[in-house]
């Protein structure tokens, strides 16, 4: 038995005498290789997990352009609609019914004007009918704008006769291709009224204008809550636009 302890405790004693901390050092090392292994081991799981995500983009792509079909279909859809503009303004001779002239209706007071309003006549109904289905797919925003310019563009300023003031009916002024500010207002007030837009006139020294009442027009276009201030003789004005002067002066509104 001694001979077999004696020599246990020489080897160990020898491993320690030649090099006594390399025991110590070999232990250490296999920890150390251990942990390097371990960390390899859960890289190349974490290298092979992230190349397994990254091996499928099709949700990354498929997912956002769903989205973005959906926006298209739902929000666009009512935006355009918003701010439609006219696609094209018909001439006189594309819509005009009338052939006979009416005359003249003497002007007392200023409410007198409501006389020469006429919606619910069928030739004028169906003349308004014409203009915002040329040029409108159905969004009153679009009437509007349509009704507008189709004055503005095809009709002419013509004053009348010196101290006298002469209005006329909506015929009278399509047959005569044009009049002074209040008979080329009145006549497209008959025209917004005839499609269902609230009218106002407005008048002020020397001058009348148009004001609707548009609720679903953009707010850079409204002035005074919901409406929108035309002035047909204005030329170079964009649907909403009125010189500063008309909105300055002093004006008296006549709800026709």
């Amino acid at each position: 038995m001694m001979p077999i302890c004696f020599g246990t405790l020489l080897s160990l004693g020898f491993i320690e005498f030649l090099n006594p901390k390399e025991y110590l050092n070999i232990s250490n090392k296999k920890e150390i290789i251990m942990d390097e292994n371990e960390l390899r081991r859960k890289i190349e799981e974490g290298v092979e997990l992230e190349s397994k995500k990254r091996t499928n983009p099709l949700p990354y792509i498929v997912g956002p352009i769903l989205v973005f079909l959906m926006i298209i279909m739902i929000f666009p859809y009512y935006s355009i609609k918003l701010d439609p503009r006219p696609t094209k303004i018909p001439t006189i001779n594309e819509v005009n019914l009338f052939t006979n002239t009416s005359g003249n209706t003497t002007l007392v007071t200023y409410q007198d004007f409501v006389n020469f309003m006429e919606p619910e006549n069928r030739d004028l109904k169906t003349f308004a009918n014409r203009i915002v289905s040329y040029s409108c797919a159905g969004e009153r925003v679009c009437h509007a704008k349509a009704l507008y310019y189709f004055v503005r563009d095809r009709f002419n300023y013509i004053a009348d006769p010196v101290d006298f003031e002469y209005v006329e009916m909506p015929q009278d002024f399509v047959l005569s291709g044009g009049g002074d500010c209040e008979s080329g207002t009145l006549f497209l007030a008959n025209l917004m009224e005839a499609v269902g837009i609230d009218a106002e006139l407005v008048l002020i020294p020397s001058h009348a204008f148009l004001r609707i009442r548009l609720p679903q027009a953009l707010n850079r276009y409204k002035k005074d809550g919901d409406y929108v201030y035309l002035d047909w003789t204005c030329k170079n004005c964009e649907f909403g636009e009125v010189p500063i002067s008309d909105l300055s002066a002093k004006a008296i509104y006549i709800n026709v």
